[in-house]
């Protein structure tokens, strides 16, 4: 970071928004006027800075409305042993804009269903695979390469943004007016990372359901260990008797009855005999609710939201058997560099075991913790947020105390540059019976175009007329009480309980 800084220390003295930028190379030897479709064919490894590099042109396509656009794979090595893989997408009709994009899981994603919303809209993609080829989400064992899990932890997406602002410059003959970032998940992450390591690389990010520390993965692993006790498991119908009994308690709470918790913080139902739970099933579901605090005060396992118990299934082992999709978040092949030299058993993990796991070093490179963002949002940078409540994965607790943090740490900064929304009743990334599809990337823009900072995003969703304000963090919607429940004129935002 510190030499990021110093080469472009003027641009911060200034206040500038614009990314630092590289001068066009010359390594495009054909005559500046000619099509995009020439000048791809001559793009070498040296165009961007890579070891290898490999362009094409890809016509356009009226089925699926993209473009006409150069796609260009290439392999970064900026440190011995490292072999980042990145794809380029450089449109037709430019719109002046870079757009870097996130993976998921334990893997990068270079994509072009990925892509394709951002080409679309004509921006220059850049994805990266990380710094690892697979794209199994929780397989982990490449971790013990200490290159490899350097370039993913961080190295990767700012390697390839270095490298795309390079490529960009030559191919359009100009530096991009704006630079987008924008991830989910692992993406959510990524895009944190930025913002905390590499102030200038991006002039806006877009963070949704950020899966920024190992706390994400311990969770999963004590909420499987949790449910493994006997008796404890509530299976599939005993997640809907806990979800209906929250419902019934606390949906109405917002102003309409619409199998939604629009602040599950708020909701206080607690687990019954009368709701058909059993005991252990309810002291089980008592925990997964609260949480566990490690020793040090930071949570082992994070709560879940009241209400959201549909989603559980898709993070967690709810018929008790360890059994389910991300293996406790890929954590076994973190074990050897999460306890170097011991034999730790992920199926009796306390939380002191979490605590000593966090401060491990590969845990120090991997997490995007920082809450000081004053550098980035000094310069003008812009930060805007999204997680669903009813995440069983990452959880919106962990993504509510992260913008606290980083408003205590910079509270001006903040306020000119940082917005939350939660979307009630969505799951990880999407999903849920809640109104899940948000256009962000024309949110940031549209930040960007105006100066003035959303207050209100407008989410839908693709298989029902459902349409819900969402609005900015520490705010809810709340409904008026007349009026179309679809419209969000019916909508004011309050405060929450």
């Amino acid at each position: 970071m510190r030499t990021q800084l110093q080469i472009c220390g003027a641009m911060l003295g200034a206040g500038l928004l614009a990314s630092c930028m590289v001068a066009p190379p010359d390594t495009f030897t054909i005559n500046a006027r000619s099509s995009e479709a020439e000048k791809c064919a001559t793009i070498t490894p040296a165009t961007l800075g890579a070891t290898e590099a490999d362009a094409r042109w890809i016509p356009a396509d009226e089925a699926s409305q993209l473009p006409g656009y150069c796609e260009v794979m290439a392999t970064l090595s900026p440190v011995p042993g490292s072999a980042i893989g990145v794809v380029y997408r450089l449109p037709k009709g430019w719109n002046g804009k870079l757009l870097g994009l996130g993976g998921g899981g334990w893997a990068g994603n270079v994509t072009l269903e990925a892509a394709t919303p951002g080409l679309a809209a004509h921006y220059a993609t850049a994805q990266t695979d990380g710094g690892h080829p697979s794209t199994a989400l929780f397989e982990t064992e490449w971790v013990s390469d200490p290159v490899q899990a350097e370039d993913f932890s961080h190295r990767a997406i700012h390697e390839m943004t270095v490298a795309g602002k390079k490529l960009i410059a030559g191919f359009y003959r100009r530096e991009q007016d704006r630079s987008y970032f924008h991830g989910c998940s692992t993406g959510g992450r990524m895009a944190l990372m930025e913002a905390q390591r590499y102030p200038l690389d991006y002039d806006a990010i877009v963070s949704m359901a950020p899966v920024y520390s190992l706390q994400v993965q311990t969770s999963a692993v004590m909420r499987n260990n949790l449910f493994a006790q006997p008796g404890a498991a509530p299976g599939t119908a005993g997640l809907a008797l806990a979800a209906q009994g929250a419902l019934d308690a606390c949906d109405v709470k917002d102003g309409v009855v619409d199998g939604i918790i629009a602040d599950p913080r708020a909701c206080r139902w607690d687990p019954r005999s009368e709701d058909g739970l059993t005991s252990a099933q309810q002291a089980a579901l008592r925990v997964a609710y609260d949480g566990v605090r490690a020793p040090d005060g930071s949570w082992a396992q994070h709560p879940m939201s009241r209400g959201g118990e549909a989603e559980w299934g898709a993070f967690v082992a709810i018929n008790g058997d360890h059994d389910e999709f991300s293996n406790g978040g890929g954590i076994n092949g973190l074990l050897p560099v999460l306890f170097p030299g011991k034999s730790v058993d992920i199926k009796a993990m306390t939380p002191a075991q979490v605590v000593e796991a966090r401060s491990s070093a590969f845990a120090k490179m991997y997490e995007a913790t920082a809450p000081d963002l004053s550098a980035f949002f000094g310069r003008g940078g812009k930060l805007l947020m999204w997680h669903g409540e009813s995440d069983p994965g990452p959880s919106p607790v962990a993504t509510i105390e992260y913008v606290e943090a980083a408003k205590r740490a910079d509270p001006v900064g903040s306020a000119q540059g940082m917005r939350l929304f939660l979307a009630p009743g969505v799951g990880h990334c999407s999903g849920g019976p809640g109104a899940d599809q948000v256009d962000m990337l024309s949110a940031l823009d549209a930040w960007l175009g105006s100066g003035l900072p959303p207050e209100r995003l407008i989410a839908s969703r693709t298989d029902g007329p459902m349409v819900r304000p969402l609005c900015a963090w520490p705010l809810v919607a709340h409904y008026g009480g007349a009026g179309d429940v679809n419209d969000p004129v019916n909508y004011r935002c309050i405060a929450r309980d």
